[in-house]
């Protein structure tokens, strides 16, 4: 059967069509991104989608959103959309629906996608593990946490708020990176380190400890930058990063008992050559008497291009399948 798909962010949502069938995605259209600013509700942009295929809507539809899926109303947190999830029958003209948070649906994806949809970081470079338990990191404008359970004949995702665990520091870089957070928090999570406003923290610290001046930068420009290797300091500050990302992925995948791990998310994926060149595989492992546990667990970076709109469609066929 066929099914809309869409994936709703403060900035932007993203909608295709989709093609379920035992359970599982076997297609998926190309993507139609909106800016949600330039409609007035989901109602109105679920509309204009409609306008743009050469087709009938179907009656089917599955939603992520970057928001907790709980309520009777649900407000974002960077739009100013409203989805009443009783009423999307009547508002959307279907018949079946799936509401999922956005990081629950990666999970779905990281459970459904075809093994080229992955590129190896570190750990055997093995498939991930058909049965048992996979953690799921994704950093972005926070830190999500999800894992999988994998049986023999079906799986189940678990999101969770694992980005909210403490952040442990590891050396006096990180000590200092700490205590400039502690100035204004008093708890520091790992989602304030390991995220991508976290960067600019980072940054921070370094041009504190070389006695810098320290040039105020959005997040996103100090990403661009520090790929770039333009600028010394903001390369330092991303391979940094890439050590705190595989220090609390470890420490997830030991929380968790994962067999296998999955980093997700678009910044991830941004990043993926600096990850590969990063002490990240390091950090991961360097859990002391677990050392060994640790390097046997197979870490992939998930490349598809569209992991929301797919994992989505994936809650759907797995509860309508």
């Amino acid at each position: 059967m066929q099914i809309v798909s869409v994936d709703i962010g403060g900035t932007h949502a993203r909608f295709a069509l989709a093609d379920i069938d035992g359970g599982r995605v076997v297609a998926l259209g190309e993507a139609v991104t909106l800016p949600t600013a330039e409609h007035a509700s989901f109602q109105t942009a679920w509309e204009a989608f409609g306008a743009q295929i050469a087709q009938p809507m179907p009656k089917a539809v599955a939603i992520a959103i970057a928001a907790p899926v709980a309520g009777d109303i649900i407000k974002f947190t960077n739009n100013p959309w409203i989805i009443r999830p009783g009423l999307i029958p009547v508002k959307l003209g279907v018949d079946r629906w799936v509401l999922v948070n956005d990081f629950e649906a990666v999970g779905h994806a990281v459970a459904q996608a075809e093994a080229d949809h992955f590129i190896h970081l570190c750990g055997p470079d093995a498939p991930l593990p058909a049965k048992g338990t996979i953690s799921i990191i994704g950093p972005g404008t926070g830190l999500g946490v999800a894992h999988i359970w994998r049986g023999p004949a079906d799986y189940h995702v678990v999101a969770t708020e694992g980005g909210h665990i403490d952040f442990a520091p590891l050396d006096g870089i990180e000590d200092a990176v700490l205590t400039r957070l502690r100035s204004r928090y008093r708890r520091v999570s790992a989602e304030r380190v390991v995220s991508g406003p976290g960067l600019v923290d980072i940054y921070e610290t370094l041009a504190g400890i070389e006695g810098r001046p320290v040039v105020p930068m959005e997040d996103k420009a100090l990403w661009a930058l520090g790929a770039s290797g333009k600028d010394s300091l903001a390369a330092a500050a991303v391979d940094r990063f890439c050590l705190s990302l595989g220090s609390v992925a470890g420490d997830i995948a030991l929380a968790q008992g994962g067999k296998g791990v999955v980093i997700a998310g678009g910044l991830g994926l941004r990043i993926r050559d600096t990850l590969l060149r990063s002490g990240f595989a390091e950090r991961f492992r360097a859990k002391g008497r677990f050392e060994a546990l640790m390097a046997s667990i197979p870490v992939k970076l998930i490349t598809h291009p569209q992991p929301g709109l797919f994992g989505a469609a994936a809650a759907f066929a797995k509860d309508h399948g």
